[in-house]
């Protein structure tokens, strides 16, 4: 990979976030159809000039292409992982219409780090489901009270329906097939990726801390698309229901 060039530090941020797309794709070849149909609902909402709440922001992913379609919007992504943020910020480094903060979503006081009050969108994707139910529960209570009347919360994630185990299974291993190809053709997966960001230069020590806070790996509950619309209605949205699924994954819309 090229970071050689970029911005003053010399790194290549575009060239990473192209990579960290690649490394995602190769689990969710649909990924880009769900951020579609995410700022499709948006438009539909909110209109074209949103502020947006980008949660588990990740490299800024969803903030990129929110951007790019909507020029008039602004963002604010909020994420633990430092070396991912590293890539954030780096990305969108003099873009006024972002703004990174670092807080930990566990924390029932992260939500007064935000520069706003309300916000009209609240988007995530694959982030989610490295939670248990219990503290996912309360995060959905502040997620409630962070967006306006009228505005959306939407999840793009893997929900699981326990209550359809062979439909499951031979999902599962139709997609770990695929997966399995790829990677046979060359892509990279999770662990792969992040051996690359820990001998870069300047992602390495906040790759280090990444690690120290999360360990390799965590799944947490992943409930169904019934659990989570459940949930948000119970903690003060009105309306909820999925407005996108793949064979594995679903979009699900909470209206305020």
């Amino acid at each position: 990979m090229d970071t050689t060039t970029g911005s003053t530090t010399g790194t290549d941020w575009q060239a990473w976030q192209e990579s960290w797309d690649r490394q995602q794709e190769w689990y969710m070849p649909d990924r880009e159809e769900r951020f579609r149909i995410m700022l499709d609902m948006v438009e539909a909402f909110v209109g074209t000039e949103p502020r947006v709440l980008d949660l588990a922001c990740g490299t800024g992913s969803i903030t990129a292409r929110l951007l790019a379609r909507f020029p008039k919007a602004t963002s604010t992504g909020v994420d633990l992982d430092p070396a991912l943020l590293t890539i954030a910020r780096g990305t969108f480094e003099g873009d006024d219409r972002v703004t990174f903060v670092e807080a930990d979503l566990k924390d029932p006081d992260w939500p007064a780090r935000l520069p706003y009050d309300a916000y009209d969108a609240v988007l995530t994707a694959t982030a989610l489901h490295w939670l248990r139910d219990e503290p996912l529960e309360a995060l959905y209570g502040r997620i409630a009270e962070l967006v306006r009347h009228g505005g959306v919360f939407m999840n793009a994630d893997h929900m699981i329906d326990d209550t359809t185990p062979r439909i499951n299974a031979a999902e599962s291993a139709q997609r770990h097939a695929r997966m399995d190809q790829a990677m046979r053709d060359g892509a990279l997966d999770w662990a792969e990726w992040w051996a690359l960001a820990a001998k870069d230069p300047v992602l390495a020590a906040p790759t280090a801390r990444r690690f120290e806070i999360y360990g390799s790996h965590a799944d947490g509950d992943m409930p169904s698309a019934a659990w989570h619309a459940r949930v948000l209605r119970e903690k003060g949205f009105a309306e909820a229901r999925p407005v996108w699924c793949s064979p594995s994954d679903t979009l699900l819309l909470a209206l305020k």
